[in-house]
């Protein structure tokens, strides 16, 4: 199973991102192993996808998105933002509010 990275190839491509939220994924455990693309959907004729590496996931659970810590704004890949400029990009691109349940994936990096 894919899982997109595209919003954050570069922070996914430097190992910087150990956690990231998703609107949907309600599903996923702890142990699964996702192959890790840059974009998974939207992909033009003749297109492929960009592997970028298989995560392991470690621990999954659901969360109102503005109870994000500072920590996991690091973890999420972004050091120099704050939790509320995380909160509104977030909002922003995923077209969501900061009260919304998300759900807070924490992977490791298997190669």
């Amino acid at each position: 199973m894919n899982i997109s990275f595209y919003l954050t190839t570069p922070q996914f491509r430097a190992r910087t991102k150990t956690v990231t939220r998703r609107c949907k994924w309600k599903n996923l455990k702890a142990g699964q192993r996702l192959r890790a693309v840059v974009k998974g959907q939207g992909l033009k004729m003749g297109e492929q996808v960009d592997v970028l590496g298989i995560i392991e996931i470690v621990s999954v659970r659901r969360e109102r998105l503005n109870e994000i810590t500072d920590a996991d704004v690091i973890a999420e890949g972004f050091p120099a933002m704050t939790r509320q400029e995380f909160i509104e990009m977030f909002c922003r691109n995923m077209k969501c509010e900061a009260t919304d349940f998300v759900t807070r994936i924490e992977f490791k990096y298997v190669d």
